[in-house]
């Protein structure tokens, strides 16, 4: 009921760019080459925590990018869905290349807490997954969304908390829902996030994913899984780094 109200409210109501505030627009051009102008890079924060898969970024989490990330997370601007599963979606295509091209890629979003989607009226990483997963399809690569993580125990408030404090909070926070196990399958599988910063999230979904697998490497030697998100730290992204 909330997002069909919201989705009425963005129709009857004027509008303006998300990013700049430009009128008559939710995300005006320029934004948009903030968030999809350029290729997406490998991102690797510092330090890197232990475990933390490969993972892809669209754009650095600044300025117009943090804005259109905000409204749609806590603003329920949820027509920015479609522009940031775009971004979502090359950024899945930067880290996923050289897999083959048999079988779907498999998006799994990062769960947020209950009490978080409650208050937002919805799951905003979910929406960019699914968002992403159709734009791959409509490009030609098989992708579908798999929400098979949850939480297992409450976790505190993330922000303001530092890297080494982030990994305590979330150690062994996530499992792999009973049954979800079956539909995973290594070297396809894609952890998804809308924002990296010190990539303690990534690294206990990948751990939560990999027990469940078996550990180990994928099909050819692969990584068992990959990740991507929709934007970093600007200081995570890699400037002429092997």
């Amino acid at each position: 009921m909330r997002d069909w109200w919201r989705e009425v409210c963005g129709l009857v109501l004027p509008v303006s760019c998300a990013g700049c505030g430009r009128p008559r627009t939710e995300l005006c051009a320029v934004c948009g080459a903030a968030l999809s102008g350029a290729p997406p890079r490998r991102v690797r924060p510092s330090p890197r925590p232990a475990g933390l898969p490969v993972v892809h970024a669209a754009a650095p989490y600044e300025n117009a990018v943090r804005a259109v990330l905000l409204a749609h997370k806590e603003r329920g601007a949820l027509g920015l869905a479609g522009p940031l599963g775009r971004a979502l979606a090359a950024a899945v295509r930067a880290g996923t290349g050289r897999m083959g091209a048999e079988g779907p890629l498999l998006l799994v979003p990062v769960p947020s807490a209950r009490p978080a989607t409650a208050a937002r009226g919805h799951d905003p990483v979910r929406r960019i997954a699914r968002a992403a997963a159709d734009e791959l399809r409509r490009s030609g690569r098989p992708a579908r969304v798999l929400p098979v993580l949850r939480q297992r125990r409450a976790v505190a408030d993330q922000s303001g908390l530092g890297a080494y404090r982030r990994r305590l909070n979330l150690a062994g926070a996530l499992e792999v829902a009973t049954g979800g196990e079956r539909l995973l399958v290594p070297g396809r599988v894609v952890l998804v996030d809308d924002l990296l910063t010190t990539g303690s999230t990534l690294a206990e979904a990948a751990r939560a994913v990999t027990e469940v697998l078996g550990g180990g490497r994928g099909p050819a030697g692969g990584d068992v899984c990959t990740a991507a998100v929709v934007s970093a730290s600007p200081s995570a992204f890699e400037i002429n780094r092997n």
